[in-house]
């Protein structure tokens, strides 16, 4: 089992805390307990099924990687954000909680299938964006 399940099952964070936590393993991001408070309210869709929670941690994680001091200052930073949501959307079939959850999530193992393939989306996004990425990862 991977960093999402460690996360997501063993650790029974959201699917926005597990989406953070899983990539700042992965790439150093300096993020500690009290920072991942920052994206608990994205979980189950804002708590109500809107825009998926794993969506909105990636979101911080590429806000964290890109952004100089601010997004309005960071060139192009609102056309990646876009572009990120455009493929999560491609690869995933939708951008809601609700109608994700319709498709991957199962009852033993909630959304982890989301969680996963939210990762993985992100992955993908940060290799063909790694010019761009401000802290290079370790």
């Amino acid at each position: 089992m991977g960093k999402e399940y460690e996360y997501f099952i063993e650790q029974d964070n959201n699917c926005a805390e597990s989406t953070l936590r899983v990539a700042d393993e992965k790439y150093h991001l300096g993020i500690g307990a009290e920072e991942v408070k920052l994206v608990s309210a994205f979980g189950a869709g804002m708590g109500c099924g809107k825009t998926c929670g794993a969506l909105c941690g990636a979101l911080a994680v590429i806000g964290k990687l890109m952004v100089d001091k601010r997004a309005h200052a960071t060139e192009g930073f609102g056309a990646l954000c876009a572009e990120f949501v455009c493929r999560f959307e491609e690869e995933l079939g939708a951008l809601d909680c609700e109608t994700l959850k319709s498709m991957y999530r199962t009852e033993d193992l909630r959304c982890l299938k989301t969680v996963e393939l939210a990762t993985e989306v992100l992955d993908k996004f940060l290799a063909d964006h790694a010019d761009k990425v401000k802290k290079i990862p370790e």
